[in-house]
């Protein structure tokens, strides 16, 4: 895994969640693995979007601004196409952006209840 020092992870944080602000995400989470061994990635940051557009915008918005402010491009990417779940892997932060009847369905923040979850208001 690829690490970086505590600042810059949450000013990249900072700049995602402000990303899907303003692009009108929803019920925004971070979930931090950091103090938990073997985790796939030291953040997920979780989101909800109305439409498969609203997705897609709130993914090509945070693609734009870590492109802009960090110079990283997210390391892989899935889900674009359908925008039902679009995944931003930027290797210590993993970015889930979910129609809201997916993450309903999926209830990805509750698979990780060992991991500490900050909220975020829109």
């Amino acid at each position: 895994m690829k690490q970086t020092s505590g600042k810059n992870i949450k000013e990249r944080i900072n700049t995602i969640v402000k990303a899907i602000q303003e692009k009108k995400g929803e019920d925004i989470i971070s979930l931090d693995f950091s103090n938990i061994d073997n985790s796939v990635s030291e953040f997920f940051i979780i989101c909800s979007a109305d439409s498969a557009a609203q997705s897609q915008a709130i993914a090509d918005f945070i693609d734009e601004k870590i492109k802009k402010g960090f110079g990283e491009n997210p390391w892989f990417v899935e889900g674009y196409n359908n925008a039902e779940w679009i995944l931003l892997d930027y290797s210590d932060i993993v970015v889930h952006i979910f129609l809201n009847t997916k993450r309903k369905f999926y209830k990805l923040e509750e698979l990780w209840a060992d991991a500490l979850m900050q909220r975020y208001s829109e």
